[in-house]
């Protein structure tokens, strides 16, 4: 029997249902923050990760799905969003328009060759947001705040910010050369990633799991002592609109993120979820306001985020929150040799705007009535040839039992009243 690929999932069933209420979720939210959607290629040629999520970064070095196309094309699977996304505002010169700031979001699948485990896959979904085009640090807070209202939105509690700062490129420099002394001395008391990083990119030093509890990682120097003014500005206008928006936060000078292109700000948000542990930060992001130079587009700064679909998902089975609250059928219809007029009434029935099944199996009437109870059908339609020549339809209630006669030029009509009045309608 051929099997899916180690690290995938199928999407049926209650979680299907559950994944297509997140993402009605998540398309509201969008519009009320006027988010325009964008869709990018799964695959991208392997330059565009290699300048933009950088060639020092495990995703790059260590996870990316890369294959030569039949064109002799390097190309890969995309394993983060925010590249594609940076490729096209520049490739569609999205920075001519009049629309500034550039605000998107996207959502689908990314893929990273990685050991699976719980709530992390080979294939997975993003949700994220990319702006471009400004460099207020109230965008930065904007950002932060789609996550964390998401998040309440879908009723998680113990939502907890954690920001920092990496500075402007001059901030940025100066820290990289502090640490450059300060683990010369230690570099054999590092892991072998470190030792790499050392010369690649110390700062993804202090992202080590290996080495976290180490004395050297605890007494590393930190950003906040190496910022120049301007970097120092931006970071508390950050705070100050934090707090303008309600939004609780806790500095955290460790927090570097792991990719290459962030500067200034810094984030990732979590929730306290019994069961998750230390493994508990569903979403990260931070400012980048030379990537879409590096790129080959004009300096334009950017801020975004992403969070992982698979996690949250987890997050609220652990939390035990039910997104599905319409989980059922308004009618389910039982033909008795009038599969005809029974299928014309449920297409007129589903174009007014109701969910409707019926039986395509023959089954005994009894039988239906069990199909309609798995289907939690609130009404049952029983249509048989004395309903044809009267046009008088047969209609159960499936909660309460009652039993209506209806005429069929009425039956919109008295759905419509029927369900509304159970606060069942169709949203």
């Amino acid at each position: 029997m051929i099997q899916k690929p180690k690290g995938t999932y199928d999407v049926f069933g209650e979680y299907g249902k559950k994944v297509k209420e997140l993402e009605k979720i998540m398309n509201a939210l969008m519009e009320k923050y006027n988010y325009e959607y964008i869709r990018t290629p799964h695959f991208e040629a392997s330059e565009l990760f290699h300048r933009g999520v950088g060639e020092t970064t495990d995703i790059v070095s260590k996870e990316t799905y890369d294959f030569i196309d039949r064109g002799d094309r390097n190309m890969t699977l995309r394993p983060e969003g925010t590249a594609g996304v940076v490729r096209s505002y520049i490739e569609n010169k999205m920075y001519g328009e009049a629309i500034n700031p550039r605000k998107l979001w996207y959502y689908g699948p990314m893929y990273r060759y990685e050991r699976p485990q719980s709530g992390r896959f080979r294939e997975f979904y993003q949700f994220g947001v990319e702006v471009f085009g400004t460099n207020n640090p109230m965008m930065d807070a904007e950002v932060i705040s789609i996550p964390v209202n998401f998040y309440k939105l879908l009723g998680l509690k113990g939502i907890k910010v954690n920001i920092n700062t990496l500075g402007d490129k001059e901030s940025r420099d100066a820290y990289r050369n502090a640490l450059l002394e300060y683990f010369k001395p230690h570099l054999d008391t590092l892991c072998e990633d470190c030792k790499e990083r050392y010369s690649k990119n110390p700062l993804r030093i202090l992202d080590c799991k290996v080495d976290a509890n180490k004395d050297i990682m605890k007494n590393a120097p930190k950003i906040i002592d190496y910022l120049n003014d301007e970097s120092k500005s931006h970071f508390e206008s950050v705070k100050k609109y934090l707090s303008v928006l309600g939004i609780e936060y806790v500095v955290n000078p460790k927090l570097v993120r792991g990719l290459d292109y962030y500067t200034h700000t810094v984030f990732e948000v979590e929730a306290n979820v019994e069961g998750f542990g230390s493994q508990n930060v569903l979403c990260g992001g931070g400012r980048y306001d030379h990537l879409v130079e590096m790129v080959g587009g004009p300096s334009t700064p950017g801020v975004g985020f992403a969070m992982g679909l698979e996690r949250l998902m987890t997050a609220l089975d652990y939390e035990n929150i039910n997104l599905v609250e319409h989980d059922h059928v308004d009618c389910y219809i039982v033909p008795m040799n009038t599969n005809d007029y029974s299928f014309a009434l449920m297409q007129d029935l589903r174009l007014n705007g109701f969910s409707v099944d019926m039986d395509y199996m023959n089954r005994k009437v009894s039988n239906n009535f069990k199909q309609a109870d798995r289907l939690k059908a609130r009404f049952i339609i029983i249509i048989g040839e004395d309903e044809v020549n009267s046009n008088i339809l047969t209609v159960k209630d499936n909660h309460t039992k009652e039993e209506f006669k209806v005429n069929t030029l009425d039956i919109i009509d008295f759905l419509d009243e029927k369900l509304e009045d159970c606060g069942c309608e169709e949203e």
